[in-house]
């Protein structure tokens, strides 16, 4: 066994279901173009660390001195099925049959991929370690670090880009978190998937907002996910409206992707899920206290979010759930 075939024994080892090995050369001129032309459009939003430390964001050797290459790996995170029926019991649970609740998305249902995935790269960077020596040399990624990881990924054999802008794995589907290691060791790279989405437009039917444009853009500032996450100001009512009882994210677009009808559950026993996040209680979240949704979210994504912004979107989700319910029946 080569070096590179022992890395990637190690990593299923560790749970990833995905890996990769490519170059640091820089992703294509083309995406890099693309990407420059969406930042200046505006569909980036208030996403302004987007526009920060664009040459290392399409360039991994910028990252990492004498960086050789690049390893991606990625971790199905699609959760049981019956999880996404039900209202939630547990966490916030409801008092009454009657109460409303409000939708996560199913990645924010795991414990915080970052951590997770961040402390199994470490592993992964001391087994190399352990063969290669001191002159290893390495930096983990996960998601914040400015890195074109959707497009490496692709160039490592992990997926490809589907319009609905998640990576696809044939077998795996959309739902893939994703984690780098740039390191100074020459690795033997794979090659790319060949797959695409033809003539599919289901995800960009399925957009509830049109974020996912007909033109192939993405209006990110129109996207659901992007208004429950990332923005922090008051979303306006024509927005807020079409958000349905999304509390936190959005899986409109994955959830209709023919590549998600068959594909599997997450294995991996050791990326904790929480089965009583899928839905969670609306009241209960406008009455909780600072305290209290520290204890509840300690150890989840939904923590970034902030008290505030989880109570802000509580209240758009009973309001449409409120204005559903007021509407006479056609």
């Amino acid at each position: 066994m080569n070096l590179a075939e022992d890395i990637k024994r190690k990593a299923f080892r560790l749970g990833f279901d995905l890996i990769g090995i490519t170059d640091v050369l820089p992703i294509d001129t083309e995406q890099a173009e693309s990407l420059a032309e969406w930042l200046k459009s505006g569909f980036a939003g208030r996403m302004d660390y987007m526009r920060k430390n664009f040459e290392k964001r399409i360039n991994p050797a910028k990252l990492l001195k004498n960086a050789q290459s690049v390893i991606a790996v990625g971790l199905n995170y699609r959760p049981p099925p019956i999880q996404n029926s039900k209202p939630s019991t547990g966490c916030l649970k409801a008092k009454t049959q009657n109460s409303s609740f409000g939708r996560v998305a199913n990645y924010a249902q795991y414990e915080d991929y970052h951590l997770f995935i961040k402390k199994q790269l470490r592993k992964l960077t001391n087994f190399i370690s352990s063969i290669a020596g001191e002159s290893l040399k390495f930096k983990i990624c996960v998601d914040s670090v400015p890195l074109a990881e959707r497009a490496l990924a692709v160039r490592a054999g992990l997926g490809f880009i589907g319009k609905n802008r998640m990576l696809i794995n044939p077998e795996l589907g959309p739902q893939i978190l994703l984690g780098e290691i740039i390191t100074n060791l020459k690795l033997e790279p794979d090659e790319p998937v060949t797959d695409n989405c033809s003539n599919c437009d289901k995800c960009i039917a399925a957009c509830p907002t049109g974020a996912l444009r007909n033109d192939g853009q993405f209006d990110a500032s129109k996207c659901i996910s992007y208004l429950t996450i990332e923005y922090k100001g008051q979303i306006s009512s024509g927005l807020a409206r079409k958000i349905d009882n999304w509390l936190f994210g959005c899986d409109e677009c994955v959830l209709a992707c023919p590549y998600q009808e068959d594909s599997p559950v997450c294995e991996n026993k050791r990326f904790k899920f929480y089965s009583d996040r899928a839905q969670l209680n609306l009241r209960q979240i406008l009455d909780l206290s600072q305290e209290e949704f520290k204890t509840q979210f300690t150890d989840s994504v939904i923590k970034r979010l902030g008290l505030e912004g989880l109570k802000r979107n509580a209240q758009i989700c009973l309001a449409n759930i409120t204005s559903q319910k007021d509407e006479p029946a056609s």
